[in-house]
């Protein structure tokens, strides 16, 4: 089922999110609506707030080398905490609760991951570049935060700019 996506300046999207406790078939549908939700408005990742829902799932599903995004380079990620970080990274981002908006974001390039996935199981893994970006951008949602509030504030203003322009258009 494909789930509505809040968009900025939607106030929910500022709620931090809990913890999962519960992991039954009711989570696993509602990672399967989130992974359809993802497609069908071309994502790469998105937090379970972004659909309403404040718990600590996320679901990131790259582009391949094909251009491709494949259900089984589907990532599952509950509870995240990352453990270590290093490096810096400046990536491009947008986010599905900010349409049309890209911008540079200064992140860490690599990142290990401690988490569970769907079955409440605990795993690990070290990530980079892209990847790591995405997890740090997904992770940010879970506490209540988008990206443009690390784009600086020239950029800020910019965007705030544009935004109000584009509501008005809407109109």
């Amino acid at each position: 089922m494909i789930l509505e996506i809040l968009t900025y300046p939607n106030k929910k999207l500022y709620q931090k999110s809990k913890k999962v406790e519960k992991f039954d078939d009711e989570l696993g549908k509602f990672l399967d609506d989130m992974y359809e939700t993802m497609i069908s408005k071309k994502g790469i990742g998105l937090a379970a707030i972004q659909v309403g829902r404040p718990i600590r799932a996320i679901v990131i599903n790259l582009v391949d080398e094909n251009d491709e995004q494949k259900k089984e380079n589907l990532l599952e990620i509950i509870n995240p905490e990352i453990l270590t970080q290093e490096g810096e990274i400046i990536y491009q981002e947008g986010c599905l609760s900010v349409p049309g908006y890209y911008e540079d974001v200064k992140r860490a390039e690599f990142v290990k991951l401690g988490f569970q996935n769907r079955f409440g199981e605990t795993k690990e893994m070290e990530v980079q570049e892209l990847l790591a970006v995405c997890i740090q951008h997904e992770i940010d949602h879970l506490d209540g935060h988008l990206f443009i509030e690390k784009i600086g504030y020239n950029k800020r203003k910019k965007f705030d700019k544009e935004f109000k322009k584009h509501l008005k258009e809407k109109k």
